[in-house]
């Protein structure tokens, strides 16, 4: 009996201890199983963690999209110029579809060469760099640029040989800076002499600023040039913006300072092309020569105009139809003389607010080599000649105050001046005429 009971004890002590070795080993396996779930757990979120940081690190390097931003251009279609299709849709909007944008970082003595329609970001900064555009005649290109710089010694920044329109877009809050400091080297038969030079249409617009500094001509276009934002300075030796067939304001804000013309149209083999519209923006201007010059028309329908020139306004045919004009002059406040076959010389002015101080010596408010007509506006000329023109000079509207005193009737200014016209006669004040007004006469130089 006694040994039954030893049997039974020691298999109950060996049934005990296997059943607890089994549960050891049971929980053994469980805590490895959790821990390789854990490990696995651990190395996902990490790759996830990682894949987020390197989205939102190429996130980062691009530009962010930003809401559309379209300026109104307030043309007219009844002026000398018929302005209702000069400006297009893309023309107006100052932010571009970044949604399929290539992305360019500049590099020292390194060209961006641009070969097919889109759009493209160009940030960096860099020198004796050029961004070519070589695309094909229907392509469409715009240049965004997110606050770059190019220091150029001899060539253009911003070089278009080819495409059908360019269009120069910068981003707010950004300033973007191109400089040539050097003599241009032609490109073969091609006299590339300015900072941005365009053998096609170029448009000038965006949110932030972009400062033009030359050794020769700021902008260059061969064909149009048109400006619709953005904040534009340029500081130049030639020309500040120059274009072949036109140039075309309808917003921003252009401040210039130039050892020759702010803006100039003119093409040398076709005088029936080169005009100046201007219907929006503000512009600030100094210039040795002219601040505005047009081969046909200079039309002014809006905008903030402010300028320091030789001459202000100089075309074959002048008109303005409104804005807020503020002129000072050393030579003639505006100037209408022959230099297109395809217009006659006059200045017509239906409207705005003009005001022209002209300095001391040989020098006229309104000179017209043809035809002088005021139908409305508010003029406002201190100057010892207000009026010269050769042909009629005529005050149907608005309001014409001379020196400080208002006007009913036009004079016509004769060199080193006394001789009396309209109500008026000779002698008296060498600035009044015989009724108190200002000089009269009966001659144009």
């Amino acid at each position: 009996m006694k040994k039954m009971i030893v049997v039974l004890l020691t298999l109950i002590m060996i049934t005990a201890v296997l059943t607890a070795c089994g549960k050891a080993q049971d929980q053994s396996t469980a805590s490895n199983d959790a821990s390789a779930d854990t490990s696995v757990k651990t190395a996902e979120t990490t790759a996830a963690a990682s894949a987020t940081q390197t989205a939102a690190s190429s996130t980062g390097a691009k530009l962010s999209q930003s809401n559309e931003v379209v300026t109104t251009a307030n043309v007219t279609s009844n002026g000398a110029i018929n302005a209702s299709e000069i400006f297009s849709e893309r023309d107006l909007k100052q932010t571009a579809d970044l949604s399929d944008a290539v992305y360019y970082d500049l590099s020292d003595n390194s060209n961006i060469t641009i070969t097919k329609e889109g759009v493209y970001v160009i940030s960096g900064s860099a020198t004796d760099a050029s961004i070519i555009v070589e695309a094909g005649d229907n392509d469409k290109v715009q240049l965004v640029f997110n606050g770059a710089t190019i220091k150029n010694s001899s060539a253009p920044a911003v070089y278009v040989k080819n495409a059908d329109k360019v269009f120069v877009t910068t981003v707010e809050g950004t300033t973007t800076e191109l400089s040539v400091t050097g003599a241009f080297t032609a490109d073969g038969d091609t006299n590339t002499d300015a900072v941005i030079f365009s053998k096609d249409d170029l448009v000038l617009n965006g949110l932030g600023t972009l400062t033009v500094n030359s050794s020769d001509n700021g902008i260059s276009g061969k064909d149009d040039i048109k400006i619709t934002g953005g904040a534009i300075n340029i500081t130049s030796t030639s020309d500040a913006i120059e274009a072949n067939e036109s140039i075309a304001v309808a917003d921003g804000t252009i401040t210039i300072k130039t050892g020759k013309d702010a803006l100039h149209a003119e093409n040398d083999e076709d005088n029936a092309t080169g005009y100046v519209y201007i219907c929006g923006g503000t512009f600030n201007i100094t210039a040795s020569s002219d601040g505005i010059q047009a081969t046909t028309i200079a039309q002014i329908d809006g905008g903030t105009i402010t300028a320091s020139a030789a001459e202000a306004i100089e075309a074959t045919y002048v008109q303005i139809n409104g804005g807020t004009i503020s002129i000072t002059a050393s030579d003639d406040g505006i100037n209408a003389t022959s230099k297109s076959t395809s217009q006659s010389v006059k200045i017509e002015i239906n409207g705005g607010d003009i005001t022209v101080n002209m300095g001391q010596g040989d020098t006229d408010g309104l000179d017209s080599n043809g035809d002088l007509i005021i139908n409305g506006g508010t003029i406002n000329v201190n100057a010892q000649s207000p009026f010269d023109y050769d042909g009629q000079g005529q005050l149907n509207g608005g309001t014409v105050t001379v020196n400080g005193s208002k006007v009913t009737e036009l004079t016509n200014q004769m060199m080193g001046g006394g001789m009396g016209g309209g109500r008026g006669g000779m002698g008296g004040d060498p600035n009044m005429n015989g009724n108190g007004g200002p000089m009269g006469g009966g001659f144009a130089r």
